[in-house]
This record gives C-alpha cells, structure tokens and sequence, in this order.
C-alpha cells in the first residue's frame, strides 16, 4: 500500500466517522437549519409579531445533541438525517423559538463535538470542540457579509452552543467595532467568569444591552462533583427577574415550554447560588420527571421560554431606542 492509498483510506475512515475534511459551506441553503426565508413550521407558530425584524437578527447556536456514549464519533456529520430531526424537533422547536419574534434568525447545522469532549479535553475533546467551533465561526462570518446589512445581533445558545458564542464574541465582538451591534448574548448551560471578556460587561439589569448573560439551573440536591468543576464562583443572573434577585416567585415564572408542547407558568421559584439557579417548589407537570433527573440543565432555556422571549423583545426594543437617529 503506498501513502496515496492510505491518506485516502484514513480520509474515508474521517468521513465515516463525522468529520468532513472542510468547513462546512454556508453559502449552501441546506446547510442552515434556519434562515428567515426557511423557516420551520415549530418555528412559524410561535411568531406573532415581527415589529423587531427590520432592526434585529439573532444567531442561534444549538446544544449538544451528540450524547450517545455507545457513539465513537467525536464530530458529527450534518448530512446526518437523525441528527437534523433533533435540531428541529428539539433544539429549534424548544429553545430558538424563545427568541423567534426578537429578530430574523438564523441556525447554521455545525459538526458539533460529542458530549465526551467536555471531559477529554486532552484526548482530542478540544480538538473536537475547535473542529466545530470552525464551522460556527464561517457560519457567522457568511451571515455577517450577506445577511446582516447593519441590523443590531442578539447571540443565542446552549450548552455547546454557548461555548461557541462566547468564542463567537472573542473573535468578533469584544472590543471590537461590531460590538456596537451586539444587542445581548444570552450563553445558559456553562460556566462563565464574570470578567470572561475585555469589554463586553456581564449584565444584571432587564433592559441592558451591550452584554451576556448567563445561568446554570440546578435541583436542591446539587451534584457537588459537577457543580464544583464547572460552575461555582462562575457569573449567573436570575433568568426570571435578569437581576441578582436572590429569591423569585412562582408568580413571577411566566412560562415553562414542556416537552407535551403546552406551557405553564408558575410552576417553580428560583434561588440564585453562586454560579447556577436551584428550583423549588415544583408543581405538576414536572414534578413528576423532575426527580429521575441529576439537574435541569437539558431545560436551561424552555424552563424560562416565556421570561427570555420577553426579555429579548424588551432588549432588543431598547437596543432600536437607542441606536435609531
């Protein structure tokens, strides 16, 4: 065998893998899972109002979906049929419409990094984890040649997906000119430093814009391993009240976005700790699975569907007031 036959024999084993020997290319239609001429009907239903779409775009970066630990591939291929299903039945339908009515949006498909990198950043995890990182970042940069024309950017993740846009705003926002465009990055799911960036502040105000924010949702019964690793000490504002609220009411959650599509309101109250949320007080339905689950970080988004898609609107409102002559 010479080396010709066997680059491509370890490129085929690449492929078969979930890798793809290049970044994805976003100027193909369907490598974007959202794009506002391509919207998905879970997605249409939610919008009833489009007042902010002349002035807002939002990007939205979607979590780990890549979860099987029977899985060997460290990077998912987005022509993967399984996978697509997942980002609109699960990701687009329950989360990114949180943020459907603040701007137009966009969700690129990424060859996303298996959940295991998290805990094998030395044993390819980071290089898995930057190997989907690339095609967030060509993503981004397409959408801001062709589609952005200068309106204000909310960044929208989760999990993986925050992670991504907390690098998104290292490469292009952090005291950077497109700063002044950044509407609000909203980066639930993994820990941050409050001081994570130059210039972009950590915000404890509901009409700040300019910033992130960011929380972790746990039950009164924390995984103290986990905990300890990835959140504590790390920034988190009160998803419910976007202060340091220590304390939040039942009447002031405004609707949990659960997986029987229906939503409730005033369903749980909050407690901020250092680093995370912890619920309390759990009313049907979710009480009922609630105590199957090591903590409630699958729900850091639906949990507060109706808060966040408020407060976005209300963000990106200030944001026009602001940057309208």
């Amino acid at each position: 065998m010479n080396i010709r036959q066997l680059l491509i024999i370890i490129a085929l084993l690449l492929v078969k893998q979930g890798y793809s020997q290049e970044v994805t290319n976003y100027t193909l239609i369907d490598n974007w899972a959202v794009l506002p001429t391509n919207l998905p009907k879970n997605l249409l239903n939610t919008i009833h109002d489009s007042t902010l779409f002349e002035s807002i775009d939002v990007f939205y970066v979607y979590p780990t979906l890549l979860t099987d630990p029977k899985d060997p591939r460290w990077n998912i291929n987005i022509q993967d049929s399984a996978h697509r299903k997942d980002v609109l039945d699960f990701a687009v339908k329950f989360q990114a419409s949180a943020w459907a009515e603040s701007g137009r949006m966009y969700v690129p498909y990424y060859q996303q990094a298996h959940i295991r990198s998290y805990d094998s950043l030395e044993n390819r995890g980071r290089d898995a984890l930057l190997f989907a990182y690339a095609d967030i970042k060509a993503a981004f940069a397409y959408y801001l040649k062709n589609y952005n024309h200068g309106r204000g950017i909310i960044l929208a993740g989760h999990s993986q997906g925050s992670t991504h846009i907390d690098l998104l705003l290292k490469d292009f926002f952090d005291g950077k000119a497109l700063q002044k465009q950044l509407v609000v990055a909203y980066l639930p799911g993994i820990g941050i430093p409050t001081d994570e960036f130059k210039a972009i502040p950590f915000m404890i105000n509901a009409k700040s814009t300019g910033g992130f924010v960011t929380w972790n949702t746990f039950k009164k019964k924390i995984n103290t391993e986990k905990y300890d690793k990835w959140y504590s000490g790390k920034a988190v504002v009160n998803p419910i009240t976007w202060d340091l609220s220590s304390i939040s009411k039942k009447s002031q959650q405004k609707g949990f976005y659960y997986n029987n599509g229906k939503k409730y309101k005033h369903v749980f109250q909050t407690e901020l700790i250092s680093g995370g949320l912890v619920l309390s007080k759990l009313k049907f339905p979710f009480n009922i699975a609630a105590w199957k689950m090591n903590d409630f970080h699958i729900g850091d988004v639906n949990l507060f569907w109706e808060n966040i898609r408020q407060n976005s609107k209300e963000r990106g409102q200030e944001w026009v007031l602001k940057n309208t002559p």
